[in-house]
């Protein structure tokens, strides 16, 4: 057993996480706002009450340890008591930070309260909304809290198996309260699924059915204990051998039982469902994706004007893309038409089966390899990440995009990940690998992550699609920058479609969910005008409809960051440094758009002298 402050047994710590209650932690007492605030306490408090709701994220980043190893037994409460207990913790925390008071704060700390400060604001806008799953600094808001790609019967298993440690018996028993408390959150999903259909809202129904094929798996993966049990059996010689069937018996038992609730439901919002894809069929669904999109985007722009941009980049890039084209012998036809040509050309597929499989693997190893090379050319302060290459679990490969990938642990025990789908390698070119490499790993999403875990702990937590996904693009551009495609032309051409890509996700989903286009016409959209492959689309649009405003944050966060460099490049002149200005983007951490400003004025000044 863990012993800590608390000396919390397994008992009790079933017995609370059974009641899904909310549990105060130590470290979390109020703090007077007052101009003698140690504002680092009060950023530290503030992270441990978020973390007291959402304690897997505690996990996630190693910090669940000592005075918060309780954490570590708890799951967040998905009842909709339990998702208001959240927002009250926000209101009042909200209240203590712009209380602070700011003159004679440094740079970094006065950052750090305004990234609170914006995420928390519209963070409690969305739980004023009458119905879904609202993310706090983080990108995933969707209007049903259980679909094909939304709720604990997809997150927890990966969670179990990727980011649970079980280095010994205490982690195994927490493993086990964790696996105990799996039920009371997927009713507590249930119980606001229920709400939300009483007041209107039914999801799309091809959204259900594939909702339905997914649980439906889900379930007979737990009748056995599957893979809710493997992890404790494949570490059994670590952990010991007896929890494995104490696991058996609560999956194939309680879990399963609850997962069959939430298929029933499910299944009754199928038999209701709706045809229309987008939010202006759902009650007051355009106030929700007007508010989606402002979380996503962290701006204030309207679904009209971030429409218009989507099609001014897409033309704008379309236009470097085609005397490339043109050089490499396609010469006729469309831009989008060349690239559906070029995705044939069999110089640029990978073989199929495993033999292809390795072949993606061992391209991606060559492009890290070189790309980390590059990185003293672009950053002044440089990470060398503790990461690792994984495929994507088979059981979520079908449903799931071509590739993801995010930052490991803040102890480092837990290492970034890109995660690549290789359900069929017909999903990659050799083309477009590199680039997706770039964007997930380095300098994209785990490299960014690197520094924003040597940040305050709220700051690790605190996280912005625009930011994250736009950061991720730029990473792209400068590996562009830095020669990834000096003696690889077709390659330039695969960078080029992934940014037009992200071009047509503006113009698609906008138009998905305001201008009332089916999910047939936004895959149209993508195959036609950028040469998309329509396997790869196929999923992405329907995410769009569970996630709504999502596919947005790339490209707007993109655009941002590169119009901030040129701000800065002005202002600057010959002072202007490329990588004092990387270093100030990405030391200055994950943020919502309408901090960024302040980050670039700040690195601005201080460069002046």
């Amino acid at each position: 057993m863990i012993t800590n402050t608390f000396d919390l047994t397994r008992r009790q710590a079933l017995a609370s996480l059974g009641g899904a209650s909310f549990v105060a932690l130590g470290g979390c007492a109020t703090i007077p706002p007052a101009a003698a605030v140690n504002v680092g306490a009060l950023l530290d408090s503030v992270a441990y009450n978020l973390l007291a709701h959402e304690p897997e994220r505690a996990t996630s980043l190693g910090v669940d340890t000592g005075t918060y190893a309780t954490l570590r037994y708890r799951l967040e409460d998905q009842s909709q008591a339990g998702q208001d207990a959240y927002a009250a913790t926000l209101r009042s925390d909200l209240a203590r930070v712009r209380a602070v008071d700011r003159a004679g704060l440094d740079p970094a700390t006065i950052t750090s309260l305004e990234v609170v400060e914006s995420a928390y604001a519209t963070a409690l806008d969305g739980f004023a909304l009458p119905y879904g799953d609202i993310a706090v600094g983080s990108w995933r808001n969707a209007p049903y809290a259980v679909i094909q790609n939304v709720g604990s019967f997809l997150d927890l298993p990966r969670f179990l198996d990727a980011e649970h440690p079980l280095r010994d018996r205490a982690d195994a028993d927490a493993y086990l309260a964790r696996l105990a408390a799996f039920p009371a959150s997927l009713d507590g999903e249930l119980e606001r699924v229920r709400a939300a259909r009483a007041f209107g809202v039914i999801p799309p129904a091809f959204l259900a059915d594939k909702a339905i094929v997914a649980m439906e798996k889900t379930i007979a993966d737990a009748r056995d204990g599957g893979s809710l049990v493997a992890p404790l059996e494949r570490d059994a010689a670590t952990v010991g051998a007896d929890w494995a069937e104490q696991a058996r018996r609560i999956a194939s038992g309680p879990v399963v039982a609850a997962l069959e609730r939430q298929l029933e439901e499910l299944k009754l919002q199928r038999a209701a469902g709706k045809s229309a894809a987008g939010m202006w069929a759902q009650p007051r669904g355009e106030e929700w994706y007007d508010w989606a999109l402002r979380a996503s985007t962290t701006t204030r722009m309207s679904a009209a004007e971030v429409h218009e941009q989507g099609l001014s980049e897409l033309a704008e890039l379309h236009g470097r893309m085609d005397p490339i084209l043109r050089e490499i012998g396609y010469t006729t036809g469309s831009v989008g038409a060349r690239m559906q040509a070029l995705s044939e050309d069999p110089r640029y597929r990978f073989l199929p089966g495993d033999p292809g499989r390795k072949q993606i693997m061992d391209l991606i190893a060559d492009r890290l390899a070189w790309v980390k090379a590059q990185m003293p050319r672009a950053f002044n302060t440089l990470v060398d990440p503790n990461m690792e290459v994984r495929r994507l679990p088979p059981a979520e490969e079908p449903t799931a995009p071509g590739a993801y990938g995010g930052a490991g642990s803040r102890d480092g025990k837990i290492p970034g990940r890109f995660w690549i789908n290789l359900h069929t390698t017909d999903l990659h070119r050799r083309y477009d690998l590199p680039d997706l490499t770039f964007h997930e790993a380095i300098p994209g999403h785990v490299w960014q992550g690197e520094y924003a875990n040597k940040l305050p702990l709220i700051r690790s937590i605190l996280a912005f699609n625009a930011f994250s996904e736009g950061w991720a693009l730029y990473g792209q551009q400068l590996a562009a920058e830095l020669g990834a495609y000096d003696d690889f032309k077709v390659g330039e051409l695969g960078y080029l479609q992934s940014l037009a890509f992200r071009a047509c996700r503006l113009v698609v989903d906008t138009g998905i969910h305001t201008k009332r286009w089916t999910r047939q016409q936004g895959r149209a959209f993508f195959v036609e005008r950028n040469g998309s492959k329509p396997e790869e689309v196929a999923s992405e649009v329907d995410r769009y409809c569970s996630w709504p405003g999502q596919a947005c944050g790339y490209k707007i966060g993109h655009t941002e960051i590169v119009r901030q460099r040129a701000r800065a490049q002005a202002a600057l002149g010959g002072a202007y440094d490329l990588k004092g200005f990387d270093d100030a983007v990405i030391t200055g951490g994950n943020v919502p758009l309408d901090v960024l400003g302040h980050v670039v004025d700040r690195y601005v000044a201080g460069a002046r002298g």
